[in-house]
């Protein structure tokens, strides 16, 4: 199996800066961040990930100072830059929003990291999903889902053929003829779409990897669609092993009408951990976690998902059927587990957001039942491996590590070493032709 780490300074749980067990500064703490990916390292994981948004919460900052999610982060290209100097073998993934950028510059910073790492960048696609991020780049709110996905896709397929503007033996640096490059081989991209125009070449030769890996989360069936085109690796963030299999199902059944075959593709199931020496001590420690929850944080969390302000309404009342907005504009998947739980459970607002987890509910029990849960979804085929979100950090990652791990490798079920030198070998992944370059003949069968 894979194994990811999407890595949160102090943990999945909202309320995990408040833990004693967690450093409180450690979003900017560059030494923190290098000890963690070595930690990661040292446990064989395939990737270290960063999830990011290009947006401070500008309102409700009673809230947001109760739960300071991206207030206080590093933007994550240039932390992955710094990493790849202290890591040898694990992949580097950060989140870069196609709204908000262009394609050049993406497809110039993860071509760069990609050398820096000497072949582990990973690239995850979004297209943004607050209205906040919106408000920095000239928008009053997000453009509405569908046309996101539609510049999305123009994007990713603009900055895979920068990555091609270049074939892979085109520097030749030849003192003695006194060339540098092949000018044969450099290939303009000339691209008039919907979205951009663009004229050039990269300005660096292709990557080591010949693409870096496209890691994408889309659940909405545009989501499904982009990434069955185009996407390497897909978090998946289901709660049951059904509601895994039908995803699984459907997006890898997507794949060949794009003449791509399934085994191209990754899906990674999130998995919340909190791990202890006993499973009532892990439960005890999840639900201390839940009550160091403040109302404020609670109300807000739920209002931000279900896409709607709940500040007026009593905690300990159910939230009224009108309330509910007709659709989502942002994470779907999140909205509609909200949606889900209201109509079908009649629970308050208080209870609500005690239960409610973003995505898959968080696995508490020892390390050896963490790896049963891992192994079952692993051998029923739900999952080709797991991003893993710790509810503490580094606490969570370390007992991982320490614990889980070895269990894996024990039931052969993860490696014992890397065997690849780059992200894609490690994964599984093939290296991605260059576009220009037309594939080597078939040798003749002997006779």
């Amino acid at each position: 199996m894979a194994l990811a780490l999407l890595c949160h300074p102090t943990g999945h749980h909202n309320a995990g800066w408040l833990h004693p067990s967690t450093q409180a500064g450690a979003s900017t703490d560059i030494d923190w961040y290098r000890s963690t990916a070595q930690l990661a390292e040292r446990g064989l994981f395939d990737l270290f990930f960063i999830a990011d948004t290009p947006a401070a919460r500008t309102s409700n900052l009673e809230a947001y100072s109760r739960y300071p999610l991206f207030m206080n982060v590093f933007e994550p290209v240039t932390l992955l830059s710094a990493l790849a100097g202290a890591t040898q073998h694990i992949g580097l993934g950060g989140t870069v929003s196609t709204s908000f950028t262009e394609p050049y510059n993406v497809a110039r910073m993860f071509a760069s990291l990609d050398h820096l790492s000497r072949g582990r960048a990973a690239w995850n696609v979004v297209t943004s999903a607050n209205d906040f991020a919106a408000r920095n780049f000239g928008l009053d709110k997000l453009p509405p889902h569908a046309r996101r996905y539609d510049r999305a896709r123009e994007f990713v397929d603009l900055v895979g053929k920068l990555w091609d503007s270049w074939e892979d033996d085109a520097f030749v640096r030849d003192r003695t003829a006194g060339l540098t490059f092949d000018p044969a081989k450099q290939h303009v991209v000339d691209h008039k779409g919907e979205f951009f125009t663009l004229h050039g070449a990269l300005n660096i030769e292709r990557p080591p990897q010949g693409h870096p890996v496209i890691i994408q989360a889309g659940a909405s069936d545009t989501g499904k669609e982009l990434a069955a085109e185009t996407a390497e690796v897909v978090f998946a963030s289901d709660a049951t092993l059904e509601a895994a299999r039908r995803f699984y199902d459907d997006l890898k059944g997507r794949m060949p009408k794009f003449g791509r075959e399934p085994e191209a593709l990754k899906v990674l199931a999130g998995k919340p951990v909190l791990i202890a020496d006993s499973q009532g001590e892990a439960e005890d420690m999840y639900q201390t976690l839940q009550h160091l929850i403040h109302p404020v944080v609670g109300r807000m969390r739920l209002g931000m998902d279900l896409e709607t302000d709940l500040s007026d309404l009593p905690l300990d009342e159910p939230i009224p059927e009108d309330r509910i907005p007709r659709n989502s504009n942002f994470h779907k998947a999140y909205f509609d587990k909200i949606v889900e739980m209201i109509r079908s459970e009649g629970l308050t607002l208080r209870q609500l957001y005690l239960r409610y987890e973003r995505g898959n509910q968080t696995l508490r029990g020892t390390a050896t039942q963490v790896a049963d849960h891992l192994e079952e979804w692993f051998t029923a085929g739900v999952a080709d491996g797991f991003m893993v979100t710790p509810s503490l950090m580094p606490q969570g990652l370390e007992r991982f590590v320490d614990g889980v791990v070895p269990e894996l490798q024990r039931r052969g079920l993860f490696r014992t070493a890397y065997t690849g030198r780059t992200l894609r070998e490690n994964l599984g992944l093939k290296r991605p032709p260059n576009r220009h370059v037309a594939p080597a003949p078939a040798m003749a069968a002997a006779k």
